[in-house]
């Protein structure tokens, strides 16, 4: 080894950090000093709004704790988006286990709101569990009363807590200093260890080491309808009860007391602008139409108007605003379908043909779906040269429908338009009515619609269409009540479309529409049918799910009560749905046991037990099913051999359960379902 290498090394010189700017965050790091972590909801950091309905519960968790062992203390801080922190309100925590703490708020009006937390060191907290351990050990002294008369003087200099909270500290005060004159430790300790004292520090104590969470945590509160709602699909041109002549609004009025028989809240129109003839489609989707073929309702837009505008043959907009004020007096409120493309005869492509994309040899782009090319139609595009014009046109569309009266809005394919759009022109909308509500019509990936129900849409449509056996339900309703989408995505069961027969109901009889009906209004808290469901309409255009001669390009007349209908069936459903609490609770649904994979079987409750039902289904609409299964006892704290009182509320029949295994038959040809109510 060489002789430098032996040579000891020269220590490095450390360099000094400048005590200006540093200090002031060593000291801000070093006040706050309880951590706020796994803060739940929150949706993505806090990019996205959790969303509730008025008088929902929004429960928040989070994990708090603090280095060393003084007591600590924590409260959720609320308040509309709009107000000042300062002026929030203020819910305390309540601990839960291991670190865990939680508190539940609602909201009383719909709009924009954020919450946040903070904790602190509750020194008066561990003065008195201290205080009590020494005094029982008889290990008491002035010290210890020393510290509690410190509290209250710094209690008093915090300047916390409300006029009369403060004027109570200073009483405590005089009172503790009276009993310090006479010498009287015992009657100080127990002043300031009383329940009294306790109550007063509270309100108005000293919070040490106050620390609050990074994030203002945004919610979105909705109006009732978002999350509870059965819709009811509709066509306005084939309300006439004669395929020779075009249905109006008028008609429409006339059918309304049939439609709120049946017990439906919404009730939602295709597209009603004028319809290009560029291209229009006759019947089954034919490229040639006959002279009187009224031609697809998404084909919008000719030289009556386009998305501003009412189809004439429908009616005036003072019949559409009559129409809106005949259903409000049936409980129905009108929800309007906005495509957002157009007619190749659409104003729009002459007055902003920078708002469509063209070919290179001039001509127009038509809407494509390769291999399917809808000749009847173009998209928009909203980037490049349509960017920001066609982002104010479509928002003061929306904006005019809405001085309309139409506040329900369901957006045809919203996937495949841009999605900073959405976020933008729901948040525009709602600044001009909170009470507006969006559905997203977009069957396509998971992702895409979460991203949807992030971007602010209320409503959601879902794969439950294409859901059919027990364990595909049981776990895409459990991914949808208990994972992270159940606070941001309200899913709508719609049974069929106009765009979409079903397979399960073009092969499954009466007793199929049954079952998806009895699943669909009583799984979701939104579901919907299109028009024609209630008469078991089910043929197909052989190997599709389409409907044969479909309302979409042709004029239709039903006899709305005929025979083999199952309008009791879902009036039954309706009234079900506003009777029980349970009903409007969607992340109450459990499934229990029921040995036999043909039966759905499973309950809602709320959190009372005041309202508790079960709900059998048989899946199989060809063979009756039935077997053993357990009645969910232990629920209301009775022992698996205890007896719980019953009814079917289909039947109105009163009985008894006694044990928790019970057996049940359901034949699909008398009714595929059964409704219990449980009570103690």
């Amino acid at each position: 080894m060489s002789d430098v290498a032996m040579q000891p090394k020269k220590p490095r010189k450390v360099a000094k950090a400048k005590n200006d700017d540093s200090e002031a965050l060593l000291l801000a790091l070093a006040e706050n000093r309880v951590a706020i972590e796994g803060v739940a909801p929150e949706i993505d950091g806090g990019r996205f709004a959790v969303k509730r309905v008025v008088g929902e519960p929004l429960t928040v968790s989070a994990d708090i704790f603090c280095d060393g062992h003084d007591e600590i203390d924590a409260a959720l801080i609320y308040g509309p988006a709009e107000v000042d922190p300062s002026k929030w309100s203020e819910v305390k925590f309540a601990f839960v286990e291991n670190d865990r703490w939680q508190a539940t708020i609602t909201f009383d009006q719909p709009g924009p709101y954020r919450y946040s937390i903070i904790a602190w060191r509750d020194l008066y907290a561990t003065w008195r569990d201290e205080a009590k351990k020494k005094r029982d050990a008889g290990k008491l002294t002035d010290l210890e009363i020393t510290e509690a008369r410190d509290l209250v003087k710094k209690a008093a200099e915090s300047g916390r807590g409300t006029k009369p909270e403060q004027k109570a500290l200073a009483k405590l005060f005089e009172r503790l200093e009276k009993h310090q004159a006479k010498g009287d430790l015992d009657a100080q300790y127990a002043l300031m260890a009383s329940d009294e004292a306790a109550g007063i520090l509270e309100a108005a104590g000293h919070r040490t080491n106050l620390s609050r969470y990074s994030v203002d945590v945004p919610i979105w509160v909705d109006r009732e309808r978002a999350a509870f709602s059965a819709w009811y699909e509709l066509f306005p041109r084939s309300q006439s009860g004669d395929v020779n002549r075009h249905g109006t609004f008028d008609d429409v009025i006339r059918r309304l007391p049939d439609i709120q028989e049946m017990g439906f809240d919404v009730l939602y129109f295709p597209p009603i602008h004028p319809i290009g003839k560029t291209n229009r489609k006759g019947p089954n989707n034919t490229l040639t139409p006959g002279p009187d073929d009224p031609g697809s309702p998404y084909a919008i837009g000719s030289k009556d108007g386009g998305h501003l505008a009412i189809h004439p043959e429908l009616g005036s907009f003072d019949d559409f605003h009559r129409l809106i004020d005949e259903a409000r007096k049936h409980g129905l409120e009108i929800a309007l379908d906005i495509a957002l493309n157009a007619s190749p005869d659409h104003p729009w492509i002459k007055e902003h043909p920078e708002w469509f994309d063209w070919r290179p040899d001039g001509t127009i782009k038509y809407a494509e779906n390769p291999p399917k090319r809808y000749e009847d139609i173009v998209n928009f595009h909203f980037y490049r040269g349509a960017l920001p014009s066609i982002w104010y046109a479509m928002r003061d569309m929306f904006l005019h429908w809405m001085q309309h009266g139409v506040k329900i809005f369901r957006i045809d394919n919203p996937h495949t338009k841009a999605y900073p759009f959405w976020e933008w022109v729901i948040g525009e909308a709602r600044k001009v009515d909170p009470g507006v509500i969006f559905l997203a019509e977009a069957f396509t990936r998971p992702k895409v619609m979460k991203r949807l129900a992030k971007l602010g849409y209320n409503q959601s449509y879902s794969y439950f269409t294409w859901r059919n056996v027990k364990w595909e339900l049981t776990e895409y309703l459990t991914e949808l009540t208990t994972e992270e989408c159940v606070e941001y995505m309200r899913v709508n069961f719609f049974v069929n479309t106009p765009d979409i027969n079903p397979l399960y109901l073009q092969t499954s009889g009466r007793p199929g529409f049954q079952t998806r009906l009895a699943l669909a209004a009583t799984l979701a808290g939104n579901y919907g049918v299109y028009s024609g469901f209630e008469l078991c309409e089910f043929l197909p255009i052989p190997g599709k799910e389409e409907y044969l001669n479909s309302e979409k390009f042709q004029i239709r007349a039903f006899d709305w009560k005929a025979e083999g209908n199952i309008r009791d069936d879902i009036a039954f459903f309706n009234k079900l749905r506003n009777d029980e609490a349970a009903m409007k609770d969607f992340r109450s649904l459990a499934f229990f046991n029921f040995f036999n994979e043909q039966i759905l079987y499973y309950g809602k409750r709320t959190k009372d037990l005041s309202s508790y039902l079960l709900f059998m289904v048989n899946l199989d609409p060809h063979h009756g099913q039935g077997g053993h299964f357990e009645v969910p006892l232990w629920e209301f704290g009775l022992p698996d051999d205890g007896t719980i009182h019953a009814t079917d509320l289909m039947r109105g029949e009163s009985f008894a359960w006694t044990g928790k295994v019970q057996h049940w038959w359901l034949n699909p040809q008398d009714r595929p379902y059964a409704v219990f109510k449980l009570t103690r």
